[in-house]
């Protein structure tokens, strides 16, 4: 890897038809962060399917990588999107969502510093239709995430997370070794969560990193994201996924790794 790309931080974005509208904003959100001296981002946006839809919303800019491909759901355009990632974090962003001033830098520095730190993740607001936004209560407290807290605290709490996976920032290799977003049709991105957590530790940053938009299209907000068969089926998968991890006993860092780096 050469010495730029190992500075560099590939931002993953889902798109689809309905959602496009809204990828100005997300950009705009990318350029107004500062990284620190010498790190770069480079922004792979993979539409889920193959419309007219999308392209005219994706922005004409250098660091901006655009494909189409065949439907399969968000997670399946996460995970092809990895083809094109280059250098050692990856960070999701979805097509809706924006990015607050300052989130990359703290991913990176919490990343950079704390080598047993698998992932990272942060303060979320809703962002609802009139601009106002609205927080979550509940948070975790500033730092590193232990692993197995994430499954645990979901069970107990009627298979909600007490960190927002859309705010993700993790390890490029840790990803792929874990073959990216689950192959669900929703919650995709919280079963890698619980695999992550199953296998290292993460972190979670108090301060706002980014701003989840609320809007009456989005797929989380239909009918079917919410029934209850389905949701059974999802959860008792993602669950076991994680299970399966923890008692197999693969770690990151692996334990040889782990002995000699530095504790948070």
């Amino acid at each position: 890897m050469s010495a730029a790309v190992n500075r560099r931080v590939t931002v993953v974005t889902a798109v689809h038809g309905p959602s496009a509208r809204f990828l100005p904003e997300a950009y705009a959100s990318l350029c107004a962060q500062r990284l620190p001296d010498g790190w770069e981002w480079k922004w792979v946006v993979q539409e889920d399917g193959t419309s007219d839809e999308v392209r005219p919303h994706v922005p004409d800019d250098a660091r901006v990588s655009f494909r189409q491909g065949r439907r399969g759901g968000p997670g399946v355009a996460r995970t092809i999107a990895l083809a094109r990632a280059e250098g050692p974090y990856v960070k999701v962003l979805d097509a809706d969502d924006q990015l607050t001033p300052g989130a990359l830098a703290r991913d990176l520095a919490v990343l950079e510093a704390h080598p047993t730190v698998g992932w990272t993740t942060c303060r979320v607001l809703d962002l609802l239709p009139d601009g106002s936004t609205a927080g979550f209560p509940g948070d975790p407290d500033d730092g590193p995430i232990e692993r197995g807290t994430v499954l645990d605290h979901w069970k107990r709490n009627d298979f909600l997370a007490p960190v927002h996976p859309a705010s993700l920032c993790v390890r490029r290799e840790l990803l792929t070794a874990l073959g990216g977003w689950m192959a669900l049709p929703a919650s995709e991105d919280t079963g890698l969560l619980l695999a992550l957590d199953a296998v290292s530790r993460g972190w979670f940053s108090a301060e706002t990193g980014l701003l989840y938009r609320k809007w009456e299209g989005q797929v989380t907000g239909r009918a079917a994201h919410l029934d209850p068969a389905e949701r059974t089926a999802r959860t008792a998968v993602a669950e076991a996924r994680a299970r399966a991890l923890a008692a197999f006993g693969w770690t990151y860092p692996p334990a040889g790794a782990a002995a000699t780096t530095s504790t948070p």
